[in-house]
């Protein structure tokens, strides 16, 4: 179900804007919700995902999945998967790995690199593209369902509340 396009952008200043992003976004998240990050090499998107993660509650190590292909984590019975396909050479690869399974209504899904599994791995609800500004960084959030759309309007709430260091972007 494709919700009207729902869109937010955020300025990230600094890291510790983009960390905050990812602590706003463990509030916006629920069981089920699939998200890209996506943005080039060194854009902030493994900084945003530890973020949420740590925010959630855990308290173990947060590793990058780039080598691993997918961290697992488990959260007062909340299963969240990290996904990293920068790896892959083909999308059939994320068949081959059977990831398909961990797409599910009871887990969340972060995924780097979606495109590297384009046509393989389910759509997201939610994207968020980091991108580098100067020496600052600039995520621009796009939901594509209503669960998306749900995150996006608690992340803007969570904004103009002023409870963020995520600076809004008035454009």
């Amino acid at each position: 179900m494709h919700s009207p396009d729902v869109t937010a952008v955020f300025d990230l200043p600094d890291e510790a804007a983009t960390q905050l992003l990812g602590e706003n976004l463990a509030v916006a998240i629920a069981p089920g919700l699939v998200i890209f990050l996506e943005g080039d090499l060194g854009a902030g998107k493994t900084t945003l995902a530890r973020a949420l993660i740590r925010a959630l509650g855990h308290t173990g190590p947060v590793k990058s999945p780039t080598y691993a292909l997918v961290e697992v984590y488990v959260v007062s019975s909340l299963y969240l998967y990290h996904f990293d396909f920068y790896r892959f050479e083909s999308p059939e690869e994320f068949l081959d790995a059977g990831f398909g399974e961990y797409f599910n209504d009871a887990s969340v899904c972060l995924v780097e690199w979606p495109d590297k599994a384009a046509g393989c791995v389910p759509s997201p609800d939610l994207r968020i593209h980091l991108q580098h500004a100067g020496s600052a960084r600039v995520a621009a959030l796009a939901a594509s369902s209503e669960r998306g759309a749900s995150c996006v309007r608690t992340l803007t709430s969570i904004r103009e509340g002023g409870n963020s260091c995520a600076t809004p972007d008035r454009r």
